[in-house]
């Protein structure tokens, strides 16, 4: 069997290898062309080593940018292991115009962490999508300890999610696994660049809502109504008898905020608490994700309602969980084809 699988393997083009543990998706012609974006995934439960490619994919097909993708690498084997907290090639954010997180409590060597951070101080813009309110969980002690999501420091409490994005981690609102969220615009904001083509009930997602308030001069965008079910079209959950109604309030599951790194210069930041790589499979949620590509880069004159927003290749996102990921997975077949 062994020999028959290496032969097949020599028959493959070599464009379908990937030389480094990460993929480029070169983009080309279209209102992008010309940026670059690298997006980091790392979460072990919401599979953002399927959502980034994808949404990698997309802006880069559909709209002109060049994206650079990385993932959690397992040394041992070269395969993807969301469960491990070693991302090669974030020296890409160099040259990065925009850079997107969906990691979850990662404590990265010193060296892949610098990058990030000396991205974070640039005053470039980010984008924040589900766990990454709770980022970091790095080591007391360790050089880069303050970005730690659970940072008591007055100075800069509570890590990068609180300080940079708005919010860290503090809880599930609605009913995990049980609740789905759909998305409301939030009153006032109808006219928003990233809310353009969008309207209520298109942003959904079978993840639950988080409980957030976001500080600083954070703006909601998209509040997120409990859903009793888990599909899109299911009723709002009804209030229980003794419990908080938790559909009043509802929480913001999109904001922007702006963060003035050590360089002095400010960034637009988004932050969207939706994010999993099934909440991609609703146009609403990938539409949101790209009107905010645009708007942090500053290009919201390019938005339009009908901006392409249609999945690159097949795609059928495994279900969120703990331990779910698909093992053996290697970062060639997200390459495109």
């Amino acid at each position: 069997m062994k020999t028959y699988l290496t032969a097949a393997l020599l028959l493959l083009p070599l464009s379908l290898f990937a030389a480094d543990p990460w993929v480029v998706y070169e983009g080309g012609n279209g209102p992008g062309k010309g940026k670059h974006i690298v997006l980091i995934s790392g979460d072990e439960e919401y599979r953002s080593e399927e959502a980034l490619p994808q949404l990698g994919k997309t802006l880069a097909r559909r709209h002109g940018f060049k994206c650079t993708v990385l993932f959690p690498i397992d040394p041992a084997t070269g395969a993807i292991n969301p469960d491990i907290s070693n991302i090669p090639g974030t020296e890409a954010l160099a040259n990065a115009d925009l850079m997107i997180l969906a990691l979850r409590f990662r404590d990265l060597p010193d060296e892949q962490m610098k990058p990030i951070v000396d991205y974070i101080e640039s005053g470039k813009p980010i984008i924040g999508m589900r766990t990454a309110t709770h980022a970091f969980n790095i080591k007391e002690g360790k050089k880069y300890s303050k970005y730690t999501w659970t940072n008591g420091s007055k100075d800069y409490e509570k890590g990068f999610g609180r300080q940079v994005l708005g919010e860290t981690w503090v809880s599930h609102w609605g009913n995990h696994g049980s609740q789905s969220t759909r998305g409301l615009i939030a009153k006032g904001q109808e006219q928003h660049p990233i809310l353009r083509g969008i309207k209520d009930g298109d942003i959904w997602g079978p993840t639950d809502v988080y409980e957030a308030h976001p500080g600083g001069d954070s703006v909601p965008l998209v509040m997120g109504q409990i859903v009793s079910g888990m599909k899109f079209d299911d009723p709002p959950a009804k209030y229980e008898s003794g419990k908080q109604n938790r559909n009043e309030p509802m929480m913001p599951v999109a904001w922007t905020k702006s963060y003035k790194g050590a360089s002095g210069k400010t960034a637009r930041i988004f932050c969207t608490t939706m994010g999993a790589a099934t909440d991609l499979e609703a146009e609403g949620t990938r539409r949101m994700l790209v009107n905010a590509t645009y708007w942090s880069l500053g290009m919201e004159d390019k938005i339009t309602k009908d901006l392409n927003v249609e999945l690159v290749g097949e795609y059928k996102p495994t279900k969120f969980g703990f331990g779910g990921y698909v093992k053996g997975v290697r970062v060639e077949s997200h390459l495109l084809k």
